[in-house]
């Protein structure tokens, strides 16, 4: 097994999970937030699949998905085109919200096909390549790939975990 075919792995993960999390629910409960400062399921599905597209497009020099394929506007939110959630204060989480997980979901898998697209053509020396200068030491691809990825897995958990919390207070 190659290093793509781990990260190709790993990525699938996500994109399952992420279906898991979202699939079934209506928009209240995907724009409900446990308290004041707590993140939505809606933004924390659309802020892990914002950070893989910002940071793979960046990494392999693509276009991101969220502005070539009208993401932005399907969404309509009241944010900067170019933002991820990275340090988002309570007010903008809450403008973060969505009329179906299907949004989600389909800017999701628009992400994951060019994520996987550009995985597929990562040899184990493209891993080494500096892709992020401003951090000391630099960031490789593979350490920008495996950044993601946890990053992402973490988000999508804390998303599962607030459909549990949402579906007990239900019950």
């Amino acid at each position: 097994m190659h290093a793509k075919d781990i990260l190709i792995d790993g990525y699938g993960r996500i994109r399952e999970e992420v279906h898991a999390v979202v699939d079934g629910l209506p928009a209240d409960q995907l724009n409900a937030r446990p308290s004041s400062d707590a993140n939505s399921i809606a933004w924390l599905i659309w802020h892990l699949t914002r950070v893989q597209d910002d940071h793979l497009a960046d990494a392999f020099d693509l276009d991101q998905v969220w502005l070539t394929q009208d993401w932005e506007k399907r969404f309509g939110l009241d944010l900067h085109a170019r933002e991820t959630g990275y340090g988002h204060t309570p007010a903008k989480v809450a403008k973060v919200r969505v009329d179906s997980g299907d949004l989600l979901t389909g800017y999701h898998d628009a992400v994951y096909e060019q994520s996987v697209r550009a995985l597929g053509k990562v040899a184990a020396a493209d891993l080494g390549r500096i892709v992020d200068e401003r951090w000391d030491p630099p960031v490789t691809l593979g350490v920008r790939l495996v950044s993601v990825l946890s990053d992402d897995l973490q988000h999508v958990g804390q998303a599962a975990y607030v459909r549990g919390l949402l579906q007990s207070a239900e019950a």
